[in-house]
């Protein structure tokens, strides 16, 4: 899963606001257990954006293809312990989970973990489903450039990154 800093604090909010609606936690401060998810969700950020960044090295240096670097990816993954891609929902709700049993900011919790992962995870979900709809609007423009290229690399984020500005990412 593809977490964007910006769309955190709204998606923080609806995590909350889904375990709150039917009283599955008690808490003094709803916005202090927001800032308490907000914090979970930039650092699973900052750990994905780590162990890209180290495998983007470990590419270089092994002077590996391009074609590599999911498998690389993953392996630095699992050395950190860190769930990515499609098991990166799961790893979130557990460490939402866990915070929540050992926040100072929430009195009680009612909710059994399962409930609690399966009311958090439709906002997860559905952050999941627009990354990818990004993703296939992206490739189904860079038909052209075969993947796993240089040039592909070079274009995918070029053009990544200007629909994400037209679409206020």
């Amino acid at each position: 899963m593809r977490l964007y800093s910006a769309k955190i604090p709204k998606l923080a909010h609806e995590i909350v606001a889904a375990i709150v609606r039917d009283g599955d936690i008690e808490a003094p401060s709803l916005k202090e257990v927001e800032l308490d998810v907000q914090a979970v969700l930039n650092q699973y950020l900052r750990d994905e954006q780590d162990v890209t960044e180290r495998a983007k090295t470990l590419v270089a240096q092994r002077g590996l293809p391009q074609s590599e670097f999911g498998r690389i990816k993953k392996l630095v993954a699992e050395e950190r312990k860190i769930k990515i891609g499609d098991e990166g929902i799961d790893y979130i709700l557990d460490q939402l989970v866990e915070m929540l049993m050992h926040s100072a900011n929430v009195d009680e919790v009612f909710a059994e973990d399962y409930v609690l992962r399966r009311k958090m995870r439709e906002p997860l979900r559905r952050e999941a489903a627009e990354e990818q709809e990004l993703q296939a609007e992206v490739r189904a423009q860079l038909k052209h450039v075969q993947e796993g290229t240089s040039m592909w690399e070079v274009e995918y984020r070029r053009m990544m990154d200007e629909l994400k500005r037209r679409k206020g990412l």
